[in-house]
């Protein structure tokens, strides 16, 4: 999942448990500096040795002649005097080690559990959109976890409830069923939901799968509903089927579609359907209308219903009404990149059966992911 904001919770528990207060940390204190040794003195200097003075030069004997004349013998050359030798230099004064660096050691803070723990806890999972029901069920498995352990800290206690989260949705299956040729997707979903937006986003999905993709523009009832789905499949880089005429039956639309795919070897189409408000029987019997009209065709593979996250707890009745008339096989989460908190999800999935597939975290065509249990569970409680 692309990278998000925080989605409300994380940052409450980490101020239930006071995290912005200063931990309290022991500080091992550095080892005691080994003192210098102390400079050896340098050696004595030896003076240089007595200079010799020449020898005395022999003067010459008396010429007798007529004997040869003997030549004077050449004066003996002094003996050049001996070096001194250099004074040995002083020793280096050894520097004093330095103590090693020992990082301060950070002393967990076991959290006193009680009642009034609890409470807190209860009134952050009911903030976060979570519903009375799976909050109570939460709690449950919390004072079950805690109790196994004698001491536990702030972190041992987010751990365990993110791994509560991701177990409770884990039990769904996320997987899209797009194994048909053609396969077929119907969206549906209220107004103002970002339904348009996220067939375009899942256009793009598909085609970076390596799939070829036409969508369908079957929502004649909003004025320029077509000409947006249009912009959005071009950015896509998607195929679109829009209706022959104005006003024309969303159904027949549908049919063209389906039609246009089989004819070109397309492989996915994705349906586009008219937002309406789930309370509304007559546009929610269209649906029904229009699933029946694209079955005489190909089997529909997924029905995928689009939540605003920021929705709360009406997204249950919303999916509980379109699983009605619409047969919903997956939900689509949008807009979880602002404050949404995204707790309904759970109670959404466990009272209708339904699983999240995608999840949409930004206005950018591609973002768009496919929904990881792990994934959401940790930005939940981040």
């Amino acid at each position: 999942m692309a990278e998000k904001k925080g989605w409300g919770l994380g940052a409450k528990l980490k101020s239930l448990f006071g995290r912005g207060a200063e931990a309290d940390e022991q500080v091992v204190e550095p080892t005691e500096v080994i003192e210098p040794v102390e400079i050896t003195e340098p050696t004595e200097v030896i003076e240089p040795a007595q200079v010799v003075e020449p020898a005395q030069v022999i003067e010459p004997a008396q010429v007798i002649e007529p004997v040869e004349i003997t030549e004077p013998a050449k004066p003996a050359k002094a003996e050049k005097p001996a070096k001194a030798e250099k004074p040995a230099k002083p020793a280096k004064p050894l520097k004093p080690e330095k103590a090693p660096k020992v990082a301060a050691a950070k002393v967990k803070r076991a959290l006193n559990i009680d009642e009034d723990t609890w409470e807190d806890l209860e009134a952050t999972l009911l903030g976060a959109d979570f519903g009375p029901t799976v909050t109570e069920q939460l709690i449950d498995v919390m004072r079950a976890n805690v109790a196994k352990y004698p001491s536990i800290d702030e972190d041992d206690f987010i751990r365990m409830l993110r791994e509560a989260l991701e177990e409770r949705l884990s039990k769904f299956d996320t997987t899209l069923k797009l194994s048909e040729r053609p396969a077929v997707v119907l969206v549906v979903g209220v107004n103002g939901v970002g339904k348009t937006t996220t067939i375009g986003k899942f256009a793009r999905f598909v085609k970076n799968a390596g799939r070829t993709v036409v969508v369908g523009a079957a929502d004649t009832f909003r004025a320029a509903a077509v000409d947006q789905l249009a912009t959005w499949a071009e950015r896509a880089g998607a195929d679109v089927v829009r209706p022959q005429q104005e006003g024309q039956d969303p159904s027949s639309v549908a049919y063209q579609t389906v039609e246009w795919a089989k004819n070109n070897g397309t492989e996915i189409v994705i349906i586009d359907t008219a937002g309406r408000l789930h309370t509304k029987g007559g546009l929610m019997d269209e649906l029904t209308k229009i699933r029946r009209v694209i079955e005489k065709q190909a089997p529909i593979s997924e029905v995928l219903l689009v939540l605003d996250a920021t929705t709360g707890q009406n997204g249950l009745n919303q999916a509980e009404a379109f699983l009605e008339h619409a047969g919903v096989t997956g939900l689509v989460l949008t807009k979880l990149d602002g404050s949404a908190k995204g707790g309904f999800v759970l109670a959404v999935q466990e009272r209708t059966g339904i699983p999240v597939k995608l999840v949409g975290s930004g206005e950018s065509i591609d973002d768009l992911a496919g929904f990881s249990p792990v994934a959401f569970a940790a930005q939940l409680v981040e």
